[in-house]
């Protein structure tokens, strides 16, 4: 199939470049940065997620897209998020594609972030509180378009080799403990929900453990 990945030059995002190319797929990518692949299946286009010209161009032939949108180790406020959600729900109303958007933000986002432990509060009441703010906003406001989406919140993510073995939760509760995850599953996760879209309007948590 076709998959449109936006945010792919590094991270969870590089990541499911391969992986989606290991799985035999054709992968269009949108980074601001070169990604340094090679591959007869992949397309490289350099450009800006919240520029409407270059996102509309990068998802006009997909069957499916993913988004890994990252701002590096930056954790200063941001609109990135909430910038590219708008854009993406305005192509979509010019276009009505029926493709599935499956979304990568993070366990801390929405309602999710009063799941955290106590250390994990803190660290993101004085560290990621703006960063997470805006991914709440991109959260909203897919979630409150016609667009086919499933929000994906990973914890921790650790620089470690696929295993395939991860737990996969789509409600919130008491004791949800979601600890850490290997960026190479969340890749793995992201790959096969689109592959087989089985969480459509899930907010669904990802954690090793």
């Amino acid at each position: 199939m076709n998959i449109t990945i936006i945010g792919a030059s590094a991270g969870v995002g590089l990541d499911t470049v391969k992986r989606a190319l290991e799985r035999n797929h054709t992968v269009t990518t949108l980074s601001r940065s070169e990604i340094n692949l090679t591959n007869v299946n992949l397309t490289t286009l350099k450009g800006s997620a919240t520029n409407k010209p270059d996102l509309k161009k990068s998802i006009e032939n997909a069957d499916a897209v993913i988004v890994a949108l990252g701002t590096g180790k930056s954790m200063k406020a941001t609109s990135l998020y909430s910038d590219f959600a708008k854009l993406l729900v305005e192509i979509h109303q010019e276009t009505d594609t029926h493709v599935p958007f499956v979304v990568l933000t993070g366990f801390g986002a929405g309602e999710s972030g009063q799941y955290n432990g106590f250390i994990m509060k803190l660290f993101f009441k004085f560290l990621l509180k703006d960063v997470y703010a805006d991914k709440t906003k991109m959260e909203e406001i897919i979630t409150n378009s016609k667009m086919k989406w499933v929000i994906v919140r990973p914890g921790l993510l650790k620089n470690k080799p696929l295993t395939e073995k991860y737990r996969i939760e789509n409600k919130l509760f008491k004791g949800i403990n979601i600890s850490s995850i290997n960026r190479s599953d969340v890749a793995d996760f992201l790959v096969k929900q689109v592959e087989n879209p089985t969480q459509l309007n899930n907010y669904v948590s990802l954690s090793n453990k």
